[in-house]
């Protein structure tokens, strides 16, 4: 009889890890330990010539880190999987190495703040340029690619500015260019939004946010063809060196386990905050894959499971009156990063988007009154309460 595969909420807990290989241990055991010994001098030989299987070094691979990844891979519906020490480390590793000197980025109108500033180094010490597009039409999208664009790098939703955009559309184009297409998956992990299914090539995650769900780690995650995750491997991940800590890898796997359960109250929670904040007269604009009326609802109702726990709004007024409305929240943290437990706010434009030139950051629609809500697990009553009462100072 066919084994039948199992559902996503029983996966994370689960896929890649057999307890009868770890000496029966229900949860999969830290494997602390930087390097690892060889049976002979000829084992050692042969592990490091990709002969026998095995572990060598922690830099190379760990039995912990290797659980995450399996895990992480099975999750993303990718053939392998690498965790790195960091969301940037992973999206620098990918970078790198589709480009060489003198290619071609296409990315979509809106990045994270540093991955911008990757970029800027790529361009100034390599000469790979970048562009950055709407892909929202397919004959634009299509004029848009380059001779030499070497790979197409997607956030979607947009960090802050929650616009999408239609993986499907965009890797049917780039595929029959022979395109790669990367895809940071981080707002929605692969519980909402499963880039490869719509035929996509590389998934990348800062897994501080949702995969870890709780604000005690750092790492990031790559998902895509085993081919490729094995050239990351040997070459950006071993010798540039950002991998992951067993421990870290633990923790994640440990926050892997409730990813769906939190996810669903996120998601139910910020649709609450959402219909709080949209009617509210000191708001202008509200930012959120699940409102109706958002340009790119459609998108959203076709390639994400539900639109997510983040939200971003503009005060009426300036810098100034954000800051101030920031500094009268009581419950509600300041603090950069997403996804965890507590419910954050952040000013993108001064925080997270501050590398990024005023004039740049106007054109990605970051203005200097947009402020990024993370809704986090509390009681959204209070959630809401807590941004009454500070609307209310203004």
């Amino acid at each position: 009889m066919e084994e039948k595969k199992v559902r996503f909420e029983t996966e994370v807990m689960h896929a890649g890890y057999a307890s009868d290989a770890h000496q029966d241990s229900l949860v999969p055991p830290l494997y602390q330990s930087s390097t690892f010994t060889f049976a002979s001098a000829e084992q050692g030989e042969n592990r490091f010539a990709g002969i026998e299987s095995g572990f060598v070094y922690s830099r190379l691979g760990n039995p912990t880190v290797k659980i995450l990844e399996d895990r992480m891979a099975v999750l993303e519906e990718g053939e392998a999987s690498l965790a790195f020490a960091s969301g940037m480390a992973a999206v620098s590793a990918v970078l790198i190495a589709l480009t060489k000197s003198g290619d071609h980025i296409l990315c979509s109108k809106g990045v994270y703040g540093c991955t911008f500033g990757l970029l800027q180094i790529l361009k100034g010490k390599y000469g790979i340029e970048h562009d950055f597009s709407l892909m929202n039409k397919r004959e634009e999208l299509e004029r848009e690619i380059q001779p030499n664009t070497a790979c197409i790098y997607i956030e979607t939703p947009i960090n802050p500015t929650m616009q999408l955009v239609d993986l499907g559309m965009v890797a049917e184009i780039a595929n029959k260019k022979g395109i790669p297409v990367v895809v940071d998956n981080t707002f929605c992990s692969p519980y909402l939004q499963k880039p490869l299914r719509l035929g996509c090539d590389v998934v990348i995650h800062s897994a501080t946010k949702y995969i870890g769900g709780h604000g005690d780690v750092v790492a990031g995650i790559v998902v895509g063809k085993k081919e490729f995750i094995e050239h990351i491997a040997r070459t950006t991940q071993k010798d540039i060196g950002g991998t992951l800590s067993p421990f870290d890898a633990w923790l994640l796997l440990r926050g892997l386990k409730t990813l769906h359960v939190r996810l669903d109250r996120h998601c139910e929670n910020t649709e609450r905050i959402f219909e709080f904040l949209k009617q509210h007269p000191k708001i202008s604009t509200v930012y959120y894959p699940g409102d109706k009326a958002h340009p790119d609802y459609h998108i959203t109702s076709k390639q994400m499971k539900k639109p997510g726990g983040l939200l971003s709004f503009s005060i009426k007024g300036t810098k100034e009156t954000a800051q101030f409305f920031m500094n009268q929240l009581k419950l509600i943290k300041l603090a950069v990063s997403l996804g965890d437990a507590e419910t954050l706010i952040q000013h993108p434009a001064s925080m997270t988007h501050a590398v990024i030139p005023r004039v740049e950051r106007l054109k990605m629609g970051i203005e200097d009154s947009l402020l990024r809500l993370s809704v986090g697990l509390e009681a959204w009553e209070d959630i809401k309460d807590d941004l009454a009462w500070a609307l209310e100072k203004i």
